[in-house]
């Protein structure tokens, strides 16, 4: 995509960043503090329908009119409708204002020539008047006073304002000062310019629907930030995904205005990590545009249901299948246009890349070993995704296998439970082959919010047990804390107020403790799944001698429960632990 004419500040534009589709935009001037990308010709845009700016290379412009009709058929989606209609608008306005600038000038002209026309006679007449009235006074020993006047009326009315006309800086047709943001497609966005917000670019939420409290209003970010090496050059995430040399990881920004406002903060961690910022499902990935890669998934339990619905609403062509293939989910989602598959091997061997997400170790290694499994379908070039939570040793085994077939290995567990895995907000932690993360990108913006790339094989794996081991560890201490309030005559609702005024306030902890308060273990995350968690990260600790007793503790309290026959109910179950 090719700029073909010179373009310049003011102009109305297309950009074009990564895969992504153009989006309209202006050329504006960035903050005085934003410093342009060395070694790159770029212009600095300000999209619509958004409140994003970024710099793009001038390649990725072309002028607006011209490629209108061209990108209107080329995209369909809503936030593009609106992100046009916002342009429309704009035009309009300006058209508007350029109307009554017309107008303006019109009425300044006539108003003018007025002026001079009545000045030139007020003061004729003035002049004459005052002429008689002082040559009787001084009679016509002195010089008459009527000259003087005469000279004197160059300064009257039509005089004054053909002076005020000439000193006046403003030239024909500008409109006032004031009057300039009226014509911006963003007025607010010259606020967050004062604010040195850093340049960002996202496929944008209908702003007329959106508040800075609806916990949707998340922007499908994409952001530039300046990482030089000792050659000068620039790193770029756009859209959170890696385009140059340096691996980052870019956090998403709150939801609020106030934190959109601030400067993003990049950190580059020491393993070298990157992430691919995805959209939030129920808000603006719509415009996701699905790889045209077949893709298989196999496990439909809590995760993995939610997942696959996902994938099939932003036009994923899928192929399923299930240990028990009589679920309601596998007719479920063949009503919805997927395609079903008889065994893993048939999966895998139909399909460029196929996903995993089974319960724990021993069922990631049967699906892959067993019969009919995984490695059975493997062809050189094949990818597989195993998002099971398991241990380092078994996604290395895993890995090794495939690989050794020609295969292309990913582990991408994810964090988060039944609710997030329906809405798309999952958090994906992948590693190994860099090349399928970044071929799995349209997947994981459809089941997930953010995707993190740590490295090699087994750090994501670790990463995940660290999270849940820190998930089941406040869980159980939230059980205790609710147990103890109640036996020492404490109410727990006035607990769960006070936590929640607190700092320690979350989602997390209100709706366990809801779960507790109504009796309601409905599983969102299995019980047995988090202590199978607790157990690996213990494992973990072991294996280089570092000490996790907080974990251990916790890991007995689920024990318990699962004694108590809790294991398929929520992990929010681990409270029964407390009082039998």
């Amino acid at each position: 995509m090719a700029a073909t004419v010179s373009l310049r500040q003011g102009d109305l534009v297309w950009g074009k960043l990564g895969r992504y589709p153009p989006w309209p935009g202006k050329i504006v001037n960035p903050p005085k503090d934003l410093k342009k990308p060395r070694g790159k010709k770029c212009l600095f845009v300000k999209f619509f329908g958004t409140e994003d700016h970024a710099w793009i290379k001038v390649e990725q412009l072309k002028p607006y009119h011209p490629h209108k009709e061209e990108m209107i058929k080329a995209n369909k989606g809503k936030r593009f409708q609106q992100a046009v209609d916002a342009v429309e608008e704009y035009l309009k306005k300006v058209k508007a204002k350029q109307e009554q600038n017309s107008s303006d000038d019109k009425g300044k002209k006539e108003g003018k020539k007025e002026g001079k026309k009545e000045g030139k006679k007020e003061g004729k007449k003035e002049g004459k008047k005052e002429g008689k009235k002082e040559g009787k006074k001084e009679g016509k020993s002195k010089k008459p006073a009527g000259e003087k006047k005469r000279k004197a009326s160059d300064s009257g009315p039509g005089s004054a304002i053909k002076k005020s006309r000439e000193q006046s800086p403003r030239k024909r047709g500008r409109p006032p000062k004031e009057e300039k943001g009226t014509i911006s497609p963003q007025p607010s966005s010259l606020k967050k310019l004062a604010m040195k917000t850093v340049s960002r670019f996202s496929w944008p939420p209908p702003t007329s629907e959106r508040t800075a409290d609806d916990p949707h209003f998340r922007h499908f970010l994409l952001s530039q930030t300046e990482k030089e090496d000792s050659a000068g050059d620039s790193s770029w995430l756009l859209h959170g995904h890696r385009t140059l040399g340096t691996e980052m990881v870019l956090k998403k920004p709150s939801v609020t205005y106030q934190a959109i406002s601030k400067r993003l903060k990049v950190s580059e961690e020491d393993t070298g990590s990157t992430s691919i910022q995805a959209a939030d499902s129920t808000a603006i990935n719509g415009n996701i545009t699905p790889t045209d890669k077949k893709i298989g998934f196999l496990g439909l339990g809590l995760m993995g249901s939610g997942i696959v619905s996902n994938l099939l609403k932003k036009g994923h062509t899928v192929t399923v299948w299930n240990r028990t293939a009589e679920k309601v989910q596998c007719d479920l989602f063949v009503q919805e246009g997927a395609h079903l598959g008889r065994t893993p091997a048939e999966v895998v061997s139909t399909c460029d890349i196929t996903f995993a997400c089974v319960a724990d170790p021993k069922a990631a290694k049967d699906l892959v070993l067993g019969p009919s499994g995984v490695l059975q379908g493997i062809r050189p070039g094949k990818c597989y995704v195993d998002m099971s939570t398991v241990d380092p040793e078994t996604v290395a085994e895993l890995a090794q296998v495939i690989v050794s077939r020609g295969g292309r290995f990913l582990e991408a567990p994810v964090a988060g439970n039944q609710q997030l895995s329906n809405d798309g907000m999952l958090i994906i932690l992948a590693a190994g082959d860099q090349g399928v993360y970044e071929d799995c990108s349209s997947c994981f913006q459809a089941m997930g919010k953010t995707s993190f790339f740590l490295g090699e094989v087994g750090n994501a794996a670790r990463m995940m047990l660290i999270i849940n081991m820190v998930q089941g560890s406040f869980m159980a201490t939230i059980a205790e804390g609710m147990t103890l309030a109640q036996v020492t005559g404490q109410s727990q609702q006035t607990l769960l107020d006070i936590l929640i005024q607190s700092q320690l306030s979350s989602i997390f902890l209100d709706q366990k403790c809801q779960n507790i308060l109504q009796g309601n273990f409905k599983p969102d995350f299995y019980l047995k799944y988090i202590q199978k968690d607790l157990r690996l990260a213990i494992a973990l600790g072991d294996s280089v001698n570092h000490p996790t007793p907080m974990a251990a503790a916790a890991n007995e309290v689920y024990k318990r429960a699962k004694a108590l026959d809790q294991s398929d109910n929520d992990m929010s179950a681990v409270y029964r632990a407390y009082i039998h």
